[in-house]
């Protein structure tokens, strides 16, 4: 048994300093292989080249598949973004000729806005007539004439009925009296009417003739319109709180809520209204639309 095992160990050794020794050899430096070693490199090369060439085709195939779908996909967001362009560049022309257009309006509404103010002191205002007429301590000396717009610094309150050298009566919008209207435009809904005639039960403005298709909503802004050549445009009147349809059912009346308390006014501007740079002369008659 000792004398087996001893030739197995023996022939490991040997077979182990052979394979070192061929290692050794096949490390060292040699401008020539021997012929196993070339046919082996050979054969592995060849091998190697016929799996490379079909394989290099398809993925060249492949690779020429992807890149064809990636310029695919491209052209068709380019193309969606020309699309975009297209439109884009039609809605910028629309865009330009509105505000032109806005431009020209505006330069209009500018006009109608053109107004320079006089300041006054209230002096006098009669029991009998609180709610009607008040005094001013203005009058022609200062520039102030018949029917110009008076105004507080919270909006609209009448305009000049008479005038002397240096006072002048001022109509309030909750005088009752058929000849004194404003025409006024509910902001925002385009709805033109006239302030005439004033709740005294109610303490509200009535804005009579608005048009029966004209849908208003409650807390609208009311403005002066600027037509009818003696108030400037934009001066605030009040706000809405009521609306009611008349008997014939083909016209409005909006309830106005005076934007300035009519019963406590102490001071105010008398505006002289300007047209296109120049002042407007009053020419004594009534607001109308």
């Amino acid at each position: 048994m000792p004398q087996f095992f001893n030739k197995k160990l023996l022939l490991l050794l040997v077979s182990i300093i052979v394979l070192v020794a061929l290692i050794g050899f096949s490390l060292r430096e040699r401008e020539e292989l021997t012929w196993p070693e070339q046919f082996l490199k050979d054969t592995t090369g060849w091998v190697g080249n016929m799996f490379n060439k079909p394989v290099s085709g398809i993925t060249g195939f492949v690779g020429g598949l992807k890149d064809l779908q990636d310029t695919y996909d491209e052209n068709k967001k380019l193309k969606a973004r020309l699309d975009e362009y297209v439109l884009l560049k039609t809605q910028v022309q629309d865009l330009k000729e509105e505000n032109e257009e806005l431009r020209d309006n505006l330069k209009k509404e500018d006009d109608l806005r053109k107004f320079s103010p006089t300041q006054a002191t209230v002096i006098g205002r009669n029991p009998d007539r609180w709610h009607e007429m008040l005094t001013i301590n203005k009058g022609k000396r200062n520039g102030v004439e018949k029917n110009m717009a008076v105004i507080t610094s919270n909006g609209l309150v009448g305009k000049v009925k008479s005038t002397t050298d240096f006072t002048a009566s001022v109509q309030l919008l909750s005088s009752i009296d058929k000849a004194n209207r404003v025409s006024a435009i509910v902001q925002g809904e385009k709805a033109y009417g006239l302030i005439e005639g004033f709740d005294d039960k109610k303490n509200l403005l009535l804005m009579k003739r608005i048009p029966y298709d004209k849908k208003i909503k409650k807390n609208s802004l009311v403005i002066t319109s600027g037509y009818g050549g003696i108030f400037p445009k934009g001066l605030p009147i009040g706000k809405v709180v009521d609306v009611k349809v008349d008997q014939y059912g083909l016209n409005q009346t909006a309830y106005i809520e005076p934007a300035t308390d009519f019963y406590d006014i102490n001071n105010v501007m008398v505006v002289k209204r300007e047209v296109g740079g120049v002042t407007k002369e009053s020419d004594g008659e009534d607001e109308a639309k």
